[in-house]
C-alpha cells in the first residue's frame, strides 16, 4: 500500500514536472535531467517508470484518454437516439480540470504524437458510436461515419484548444458545448444566420 502511494506520488511529480517545463520552455528543449531535477527524483527512479521523455508523454496522454473515456462512457451509453451534447460537455469539464496537460497535447508538443493519439482515439470512439446509433435507429448515414467522426472531432478539438488558451474569463464549458451541439444539430448554414431552405 505504501509502495502504491509512493508510485502515485512519483508519477504525479513526473507529470507535473513535464507539463510545467513544456509550458515554460517547449518540449524540444527539455531533457530527462530537467524533468528529474524538477520532480526531485533520481534518474534511476525515472527510468524505472519510463524509457525516455517521449515515453512519459505518451503514458500521460494514454492516462488522460483513459480518464476521459471512463467519464464519457456512461453518457454515450444513454445517448441512444440523437445528440445530447453531454459527452462533449464532459470533455470540456475534464479539460478544464486538466487544463495544462490538454494544452500541451493540443498544441502538438512532442512532434504531434500525443495530439495524433488524442484525435485518433476520439475519432475511433465517435465513429463506433455514430455507426451504432444509425443501426439502433434503422437509418442509413448520408456521410461515411468515419469521415463524419473525423469532422466532428476536428471541430471539437479546434474549439477546445482555442477555449483552453483563453485567459479568464473563459466562456463557461456549458455555453461552448451548447454551441457545438447547435452546430451539430442544425449545421453551419443555420449557424451562420441563414434560414435552412424548405
Amino acid at each position: 500500500m505504501a509502495e502504491d502511494r509512493r508510485t502515485r506520488r512519483t508519477r504525479k511529480a513526473l507529470r507535473d514536472a513535464l507539463v510545467g517545463l513544456v509550458l515554460e520552455r517547449g518540449y524540444a528543449s527539455i531533457t530527462v535531467e530537467d524533468i528529474t531535477e524538477r520532480a526531485d527524483i533520481a534518474r534511476a527512479t525515472f527510468y524505472s517508470h519510463c524509457r525516455d521523455k517521449d515515453d512519459l508523454f505518451t503514458r500521460l496522454t494514454r492516462d488522460l484518454l483513459d480518464e476521459l473515456g471512463a467519464r464519457q462512457r456512461p453518457l454515450i451509453a444513454e445517448n441512444a437516439v440523437g445528440f445530447t451534447g453531454k459527452p462533449v460537455l464532459e470533455m470540456f469539464r475534464h479539460a478544464e480540470q486538466e487544463r495544462d496537460l490538454y494544452r500541451i497535447i493540443l498544441r502538438g508538443e512532442g512532434d504531434g504524437k500525443p495530439l495524433r493519439m488524442f484525435v485518433e482515439s476520439c475519432v475511433r470512439v465517435t465513429a463506433e458510436e455514430f455507426r451504432g446509433r444509425s443501426e439502433r435507429n434503422g437509418v442509413e448515414p448520408r456521410v461515411n461515419p468515419g469521415l463524419l467522426a473525423r469532422a466532428w472531432v476536428g471541430e471539437q478539438t479546434a474549439v477546445l484548444q482555442w477555449w483552453l488558451e483563453i485567459d479568464d474569463p473563459r466562456p463557461p464549458a456549458e455555453e461552448v458545448a451548447r454551441m457545438l451541439l447547435d452546430l451539430a444539430v442544425h449545421g453551419r448554414y443555420w449557424a451562420s444566420g441563414f434560414d435552412v431552405p424548405a
